[in-house]
C-alpha cells in the first residue's frame, strides 16, 4: 500500500497521498481494529470471566449492528457538517470506544460501546472513499481505492499480532493499547482529509439513463448474502481454534494474522483479476472460492487447511468490495446513479452482516457447534451465485427516471 500512496503523491502532489493515507487509516481504525480486533479478544473475554460465550458472541454482533447504523446515517451527517469534520469525529469515537471497553462495568455498557465502534466504522466506510476519490485523477482512482481498502487488512493483521502481546498485560491494558493506536492514527492523519468537496458533472443528466432493474437489485441481495457468509470467520475463527480445537488464544491469533495477510492483498488482487476476466466473472468466481474455503473448516482441522481457509477468506473479505463497486459501474453509466446504488449496496452489506451476526450468535449459543456455523456460512455465497445467474437473465431497460 505504501508504494502506491507514495506514487500518487509524487505524480499528483502531496495532498493526494495525504488524503489516501487518511483513508487507509480510517479503514484500519474503523474496520480493521474497531471490528476485527474483537475476534482474537473474544476467547480471552470468556476465559477471564468477563462474559459467557454466548454473551461475548452477541457483543461481536453489536459492532455489526452499529456498522449498519453508521452506514445509513453517514450521508445525513455529512449533509449537516463538512465530511472532513465527520470523519475526524468518527476516528475519535472509535478510539474512545476502545478505552471505554477497558472498564467491564456491565453487558449493557459493553454493548453500547461496541455498537458505537461499529457506528464509527460504518460511517468511515461510507464516507472516506467518496470524500477522497474525487480529488484523485480518474486514471489513478483504482489504485487509490485499493490503497484505501488495504487499510482493512492491515488492521486485521495488526490486531492478530498486537492483541496477543497486549493480552500479556491483561484485558484492560489491551483495550487501552488499541485505543492508543487508534488515537495516534487519528492524530497522524488529522490534516490529511480533503477540506472541500468535489461535485462531478453527470454526463447523462439530460439524456436517457439505463435502469438495470433486477440486475442491480440482485447485486445488492448478493452482496448481503456474501456479507453474511463471511461472519463465521469474522466472529468465530479465533474462538474455533482456541476453544473449539483446544489450541489456545495464541494459536488462534496466528490464524487471524493469516486472515489479515490475505485481507491486505485482497482488494488489489481482486482488481487485477477483474481487469482480466471482467467484474461479473470475477464476482462469480469469488462466490465459489469463498464457499469452498468457508466450508473447509467444517470438515478439516489440520493446520495447513485452517491457514488456507483463513488466508483466502481474509482476501475475499475486503476483496469483494472493489468487485461489487466495479459491477455497479458496469450496470450504471451515470455517476449520480452509481453513488446512490453504492449507498444501497453498502447498506445491504451492513444488513447482511448484522443480521447474520445475530443469527449465527443465536445458533452457536443454542448448539455450540462450530462446524454447523461454517456449513451455513458456505451455503450463503452459493445462494448469492445462484441469484446472480438468475438476475443476469433480466436485461436492462431504458428509463428517463433517475435512480434515487
Amino acid at each position: 500500500m505504501q508504494p502506491a500512496i507514495r506514487g500518487l503523491s509524487r505524480s499528483h502532489g502531496p495532498g493526494a497521498g495525504a488524503a489516501i493515507r487518511a483513508g487507509a487509516a480510517a479503514s484500519l481504525v474503523g474496520i480493521g481494529l474497531a471490528r476485527f480486533a474483537y475476534t482474537p479478544l473474544l476467547p480471552a473475554l470468556v476465559d477471564a470471566g468477563w462474559f459467557a460465550p454466548g454473551a461475548a458472541a452477541y457483543l461481536g454482533a453489536a459492532n455489526l449492528a452499529g456498522y449498519l447504523a453508521g452506514a445509513l446515517l453517514a450521508r445525513p451527517m455529512a449533509a449537516r457538517a463538512p465530511a472532513a469534520h465527520v470523519l475526524r469525529a468518527m476516528m475519535l469515537l472509535a478510539a474512545a470506544a476502545f478505552f471505554a471497553c477497558a472498564l467491564p462495568l456491565s453487558f449493557a455498557w459493553f454493548f453500547a460501546w461496541r455498537f458505537a465502534s461499529g457506528y464509527a466504522g460504518g460511517a468511515l466506510m461510507a464516507l472516506a472513499a467518496p470524500t477522497i476519490l474525487p480529488h484523485v485523477p480518474p486514471a489513478r482512482r483504482g489504485l487509490a481505492g485499493g490503497a484505501i481498502f488495504t487499510g482493512i487488512g492491515l488492521g486485521i493483521a495488526a490486531s492478530g499480532t498486537l492483541v496477543p502481546l497486549l493480552l500479556r498485560a491483561g484485558l484492560p491494558a489491551t483495550w487501552c493499547g488499541l485505543g492508543t493506536a487508534a488515537l495516534l492514527l487519528a492524530a497522524a492523519t488529522w490534516r490529511g482529509w480533503p477540506q472541500q468537496s468535489v461535485t462531478a458533472a453527470s454526463p447523462a443528466a439530460t439524456g436517457k439513463r439505463a435502469r438495470p432493474g433486477l440486475a442491480l437489485a440482485g447485486l445488492c441481495a448478493e452482496y448481503a448474502l456474501n456479507a453474511a457468509g463471511l461472519v463465521p470467520h469474522m466472529v468465530f475463527l479465533v474462538d474455533f481454534v482456541a476453544r473449539g480445537l483446544g489450541r489456545g488464544v495464541t494459536a488462534g491469533a496466528w490464524y487471524w494474522v493469516a486472515y489479515g495477510t490475505g485481507a491486505t492483498a485482497g482488494p488489489l488482487l481482486a482488481g487485477w483479476v477483474a481487469d482480466r476476466i471482467g467484474f461479473a466473472s470475477a464476482l462469480r468466481a469469488a462466490y465459489v472460492v469463498q464457499a469452498a474455503c468457508v466450508g473447509l473448516l467444517a470438515i478439516a482441522s489440520g493446520a495447513a487447511w485452517i491457514a488456507l481457509s483463513s488466508l483466502v477468506v481474509g482476501a475475499l473479505t475486503p476483496g469483494i468490495v472493489p468487485l461489487v463497486l466495479g459491477r455497479v459501474h458496469e450496470l450504471l453509466p451515470d455517476p449520480e446513479q452509481r453513488k446512490a446504488a453504492w449507498g444501497w449496496a453498502t447498506t445491504a452489506f451492513a444488513v447482511g452482516q448484522a443480521g447474520a451476526a445475530y443469527a449465527f450468535s443465536f445458533l452457536f449459543a443454542r448448539t455450540g457447534d462450530y462446524a454447523l456455523l461454517f456449513v451455513v456460512g458456505a451455503a450463503l455465497p452459493l445462494a448469492a451465485l445462484a441469484l446472480d445467474l438468475l438476475a443476469q437473465l433480466a436485461p436492462a431497460r431504458p428509463s428517463n427516471r433517475s435512480v434515487r
